[in-house]
């Protein structure tokens, strides 16, 4: 298990406080303070109820010590790690008020990003075997990019463009506002300097034959049959990164895959994914 380093607090903090004073309100948590003296004690541990992959402990853990940084927390199935049912994942100890209080929050993030986890840990068995790569794009839940493509990593994925301003992704309604693909691409390699990637999409493998002089730096083939997808690989040659998008699905991956292109994009990863079943019991 390749090991994904937590994101800085301060990427977190936002996401984190905003969730806290969403569930907080204006009077903090009324059931807790009605029935839990000040000085009770408490030990819960977060548990696996269904098979999956872990992720967002990091979110979690933060969210804990912005309640109470006095709650001990112990990690024992780690993001990236997978869990079966009954299995622990961390052991928490301490105030009982700031447990309870902490509870759903900590549970609403592991619960949504742990299943991303686990979609994206079933995508990508099955391009294994192939040369395909599995990422994520920017369809995210507004304001939870960060800790969602995180979670991607976990699974074993990775990340296309986090955001408009980290590459140049020429899309069919640019090249409709441009006039036409090979002056889109002139002008974005044009401005892109050295150190920024072009990638153009294209629906036909006439678009393809088009920009292939150009060499833009990846293509995105975007709803190509598998036939097209490994002529278009032919195409290409090696020249630049091919990407395949568009449908994709676990049906259909695997061949996808084995059409021979570099990366293989997924929009599901992050916007239909499941929660996984997560509890958090009194020990």
């Amino acid at each position: 298990m390749t090991y994904i380093p937590a994101l800085p607090d301060i990427v977190l903090e936002p996401i984190v406080r905003l969730a806290l004073s969403e569930d907080l309100g204006r009077a903090g948590d009324l059931t807790t303070d009605a029935t839990i003296p000040p000085e009770t004690q408490m030990a819960v541990q977060i548990v696996g109820r269904k098979s999956g992959v872990i992720a967002g402990l990091d979110a979690a853990s933060l969210a804990l010590r912005m309640i109470d940084p006095s709650v001990k927390l112990d990690i024992l199935t780690p993001d990236g790690g997978a869990v079966e049912p009954g299995q622990s994942v961390a052991r928490l100890e301490g105030s009982a008020r700031s447990i309870l209080t902490a509870e759903r929050t900590i549970l609403n993030f592991m619960g949504r990003l742990s299943g991303i986890a686990t979609l994206t840990r079933t995508f990508v068995s099955k391009v294994e075997g192939t040369k395909a790569r599995i990422v994520c794009t920017r369809k995210t839940t507004p304001g939870h990019r960060a800790v969602e493509k995180r979670a991607v990593r976990c699974g074993g994925g990775t990340s296309h463009r986090y955001g408009l301003d980290d590459a140049i992704m020429i899309k069919d309604n640019h090249i409709a506002a441009c006039g036409s693909i090979t002056e889109a691409v002139k002008r974005a390699l044009d401005y892109a300097g050295h150190l920024r990637m072009v990638e153009v999409e294209v629906d036909t493998l006439d678009q393809l034959e088009l920009i292939l002089p150009l060499k833009p730096h990846a293509v995105l083939l975007d709803n190509m049959s598998c036939d097209q997808l490994s002529e278009a690989v032919r195409m290409v040659d090696g020249a630049f990164t091919t990407e395949a998008s568009g449908g994709v699905n676990l049906d259909t991956v695997s061949d996808i895959a084995k059409t021979g292109v570099d990366f293989i994009s997924v929009g599901a990863l992050t916007h239909s994914a499941l929660n996984l079943d997560l509890g958090m019991d009194a020990v």
